[in-house]
């Protein structure tokens, strides 16, 4: 295939085939319509709507062999922003989201990046050199209408930090702590921190780069970039947060971890602070522990039928255990906490093991891991047997002593949950067997293995639907088998027709189409089938398919189920469980 950049292109149409966005029943359309009235195909293709505007564009961009800006994934500027008024970025629409001191030139985004006027204006006004890229309508107007008016505040001090003289001046003093907490340094930090709380992000992340700061959140389980801070305030950045963390200010060759207290729109949060000494400085991540945050029920995280059936006999059981597995960051331990919230009663005495308290429950008797200090979750496990519990929580089964404890506690007595990290539910047996349990000893004291993933909601404000492509129906009839006929009878006798959603976005998502997090899940039970297995040591696949013989839906079936309830769309569910 002859590449984009050797190719010449002489209208849009013909990209939009080679992009494989329309086919040549679409290009004689237009062709065929522009003949007849004239009109601009630009326009043509528009009134279609055969494709979306953020296609388009991005066509449009190549087309004219200028950069496409993505602007709800690209982090700005707040110096860049603070050079081009609101005025004049509402009159010619566009938005000014990076600046590169060395060259001396102002990155902006432009819905016509060939208005030579405006860009001469620009360089006028800016003395600076512009580099010109496109974005859509939609994006630029909603940027200025957010972002003028939320970021004013990190814009101004910013300008005011970036008083390099003073700053340096101090830093030569040795005199860190004085720029940490200067008014400007301490407002760049509130702000970032309000904006994590306004945008219901899990993670901050400040990550020094050779010319800038790059500030990203973490935002429903996905990094979005969202600032780009100038160098020559990192350091006086990291300070406000090691202060506030109480952490060595004047230590930066080693990692270090601490955490703080912080409370903005009427919310309390703890932040577990890490820093990282990278190649362009230190690395600060900060974890957002919500105070008030509700524990939400199980049907909440997305468990129902068979799965959820399954789950509850298991957690009824007065002693075993039930393990929860998946990668870091699927909800692993919020579907701990839903669980611990069924069984802690006043009749029941619950302890935990966990590293970090993330929750605080009512009820709960919660110990935190403290390494430095012996605490481990071992040697918690073994205090816990003295202290008289019923139910025992083990943040995660790292090594084989834990596992060794955990399964002695099961057979004395005790409901015990932990996680575990592995793929799949069916990968939890081997790997307990791999930790040198014992099969015999492993299959009377494990009653149900859960495997998760996370991913996002549709935005129920903007969300639409859309008929599924050949290729999508094929895929997902494959997957789900019967559950595909009985879903869409379900929907037949409803007089529905069975859709799947289209992505559309809107203010309330911040034009992503997501909003918020549901979890897939594969519940396995052990019974007399799955634990003869086990003592034979059957391979995971093994496990897998005598489960799924019994009822059990794996992740990608729960998912794609999902897909065609309208929770979610299919693109989540290859992400998240395709594996």
């Amino acid at each position: 295939m002859t590449d984009f950049n050797q190719k010449i292109y002489k209208n849009l149409k013909d990209i939009l085939k080679d992009e494989g966005l329309i086919d040549e029943k679409k290009v004689e359309e237009i062709a065929l319509r522009q003949l007849k009235t004239g009109e601009p195909e630009e326009e043509i293709i528009k009134s279609l709507r055969i494709i979306s505007d953020q296609d388009l564009v991005k066509t449009k961009a190549k087309f004219l062999k200028v950069e496409y800006v993505d602007l709800e994934n690209i982090g700005f500027s707040p110096e860049a922003l603070s050079l081009v008024s609101e005025n004049v970025a509402s009159k010619y629409n566009l938005v000014p989201y990076r600046l590169d001191p060395k060259t001396k030139t102002l990155y902006v985004t432009m819905v016509n990046p060939l208005d030579l006027e405006t860009i001469e204006f620009l360089e006028m006004k800016t003395n600076l050199k512009i580099s010109a890229g496109m974005s859509t309508e939609k994006q630029i107007t909603s940027f200025i209408k957010e972002k003028y008016v939320r970021e004013k505040s990190i814009t101004s001090e910013v300008n005011k930090a970036l008083d390099e003289r003073k700053i340096d001046e101090l830093v030569a003093k040795k005199a860190q702590e004085k720029v940490a907490v200067e008014a400007p340094v301490a407002k760049i930090v509130s702000t970032i921190l309000e904006y994590a709380l306004k945008a219901r992000a899990s993670d901050i992340h400040l990550e020094p780069q050779e010319e800038n700061v790059r500030v990203r959140y973490r935002i429903d389980g996905i990094l979005q970039e969202k600032y780009l801070l100038p160098r020559n305030v990192h350091e006086a950045v990291v300070s406000r947060i090691k202060i506030l963390s109480s952490l060595k200010i004047d230590e930066k060759r080693v990692p270090q971890d601490g955490r703080f207290f912080f409370s903005a729109e009427g919310m309390d949060v703890d932040l577990r602070v890490s820093t990282l000494p990278t190649t362009y400085g230190e690395k600060v991540v900060m974890r957002l522990l919500k105070k008030s945050q509700k524990v939400p029920t199980l049907p909440d995280l997305g468990l129902r039928g068979l799965a959820l059936k399954n789950l509850m006999n298991s957690i009824q059981r007065p002693h075993g255990i039930i393990i929860i597995c998946g990668p870091t960051g699927s909800g692993k331990t919020t579907t701990l906490y839903s669980i611990l919230d069924i069984v802690a009663t006043s009749k029941v005495n619950v302890v935990t093991i966990e590293d970090p308290v993330e929750y605080q429950m009512k009820g709960v008797n919660q110990v935190q891991v403290n390494v430095q200090a012996g605490l481990t979750f071992a040697s918690a496990l073994r205090s816990f047997l003295r202290q008289d519990p019923n139910v025992i929580m083990v943040g995660e089964i790292r090594d084989a002593e834990t596992a060794d404890l955990a399964i002695n506690a099961a057979l004395t007595g005790h409901l015990v949950f932990s996680t575990l990290h592995t793929n799949d539910a069916s990968g939890v047996p081997p790997r307990l067997l791999d930790m040198g349990a014992e099969p015999f000893l492993l299959v009377s004291s494990l009653n149900c293995v859960v495997g998760q993933r996370v991913l996002r909601r549709v935005c129920k404000d903007c969300v639409s639907e859309m008929e599924m492509t050949p290729e999508q129906e094929t895929e997902i009839k494959t997957t789900l088998g019967p559950i595909y006929n009985m879903i869409e009878d379900k929907f037949k006798k409803e007089g529905k027709k069975l859709m799947i959603p289209k992505i559309v976005g809107c203010e309330k998502c911040n034009n992503t189409g997501y909003m918020g997090r549901v979890a897939i899940y594969e519940v396995m039970p052990i019974n007399e089938k799955l634990s003869k297995l086990i003592i034979e040591k059957a391979t995971a696949s093994q496990l897998q398919s005598t489960a799924m013989e019994d009822g059990m839906l794996s992740m990608k079936q729960d998912g794609y189920a999902k897909v065609l309830e309208g929770v979610t769309t299919m693109e989540e569910v290859v992400r998240v469980a395709q594996y």
